[in-house]
């Protein structure tokens, strides 16, 4: 596991390493401040995943290079340089959340607003006609960099990129697992909008 993390560490760093001829957009400055603290890291994060030494926060602060294709005042998209396909790029915001869930919705409203657009224009480049949009979210998700990134992945047909999509799909038991499943996650939604009424941060339910 060490050793898969350290290799897609070096790998949003590798742009430093391509040679003279190739130019590397510039990335503008950023604070890229968290609003975590210490305690709410993930366990088992290492030196390459704290704020100083966050690989993508260096490339935010314009410490190191990268192929920057596009950027505003709340994230930036470059490629990515360990990819799974042509074209596969990450949109990353300026700020540093550890997670997807530490990261304010706002904040991850910005930046899956500006997918359409930015798919868009990789598929035309890379002449592919479909994507996957990806988040690892948590270890055993498969995340190595603990600064929230939305992947994007060009896809074409008979790719075969993903090896669990060759494999059969069993349906959804209508049972009452399945029932119990259900109460259990509308119980979570319940609770957390509770919570999030009484800081008075609105409500985003709505009943059916």
């Amino acid at each position: 596991m060490e050793a898969r993390r350290l290799a897609m560490i070096c790998s949003h760093i590798q742009p430093g390493l391509v040679p003279a001829t190739t130019r590397l957009a510039p990335v503008a400055r950023s604070n890229c401040h968290s609003c975590l603290n210490s305690k709410q890291w993930p366990s088992g994060s290492d030196e390459g995943n704290s704020q100083n030494g966050c690989v993508f926060c260096k490339i935010i602060r314009g410490e190191s290079p990268a192929f920057k294709l596009y950027e505003d005042d709340v994230c930036l998209c470059i490629l990515d340089t360990n990819p799974l396909s042509r074209g596969h790029s990450l949109v990353i915001p300026k700020s540093h959340f550890s997670s997807l869930k530490a990261t304010p919705p706002d904040v991850v409203a910005a930046m899956c607003s500006k997918v359409p657009f930015i798919s868009s224009a990789i598929m035309k480049a890379t002449g592919s006609d479909s994507f996957n949009l990806l988040v690892n979210n948590g270890t055993a998700a498969g995340q190595v960099i603990f600064h929230t990134h939305i992947h994007i992945i060009p896809r074409k047909a008979l790719d075969s990129l993903w090896a669990s999509e060759g494999l059969r799909r069993r349906p959804l038991n209508v049972d009452r697992e399945a029932s119990r499943l259900a109460d259990l996650v509308r119980e979570q939604l319940s609770l957390s909008e509770n919570s999030r009424n009484s800081k008075g941060e609105g409500s985003s339910l709505t009943e059916n």
